[in-house]
């Protein structure tokens, strides 16, 4: 089953760009200078951080329904960060290399599948939450903080 990976567009940080820490800090926002790659995986970009890049960590409502699975938590996006291409059929590489928590959610945003992937492990998972009719899309999250990474829909 064909599927699609997007990122968060960078429109709904732009306004963090260009402010200072102290004005970031007062929006709770957290800044890092990535010091290492991998290790700070943007949202937006579907990459990690270049070793010296600044990096906001800032809590993101990334399941906002009302439903029991209404959510939020921590998120890393790279300043100045552009939307990346959608994933078609692939997995970007800040994924596949880390272990992930899939999540599969029906028109209703109540969660209809669940497992746990690494690697090539993933693509197969995608195909196969979507082979279930009543999954509408899929949440990845970074298993081991728990962190929504990104998004799966039907291509």
């Amino acid at each position: 089953m064909a599927f699609i990976i997007s990122g968060l567009k960078s429109d709904e940080f732009k306004t963090l760009n260009g402010l200072s820490d102290e004005q970031l800090a007062e929006r709770n926002v957290v800044v890092y200078v990535a010091n290492e790659k991998p290790g700070f995986p943007c949202r937006v970009t579907l990459d990690d951080a270049e070793v010296g890049e600044r990096v906001f960590l800032l809590n993101y409502t990334y399941q906002p329904h009302d439903t029991p699975y209404k959510a939020s938590h921590a998120v890393f996006v790279r300043e100045n960060a552009s939307d990346a291409a959608p994933y078609v059929n692939e997995v970007p590489v800040s994924l596949s290399s880390r272990l992930l928590s899939l999540r599969g959610f029906d028109a209703n945003h109540m969660m209809v599948e669940a497992d746990i992937a690494q690697g090539d492990d993933i693509k197969s998972m995608l195909e196969s939450f979507f082979q279930n009719p009543e999954v509408s899309y899929i949440q990845m999250h970074y298993a081991r903080r728990g962190c929504f990474a990104a998004v799966a829909h039907r291509d």
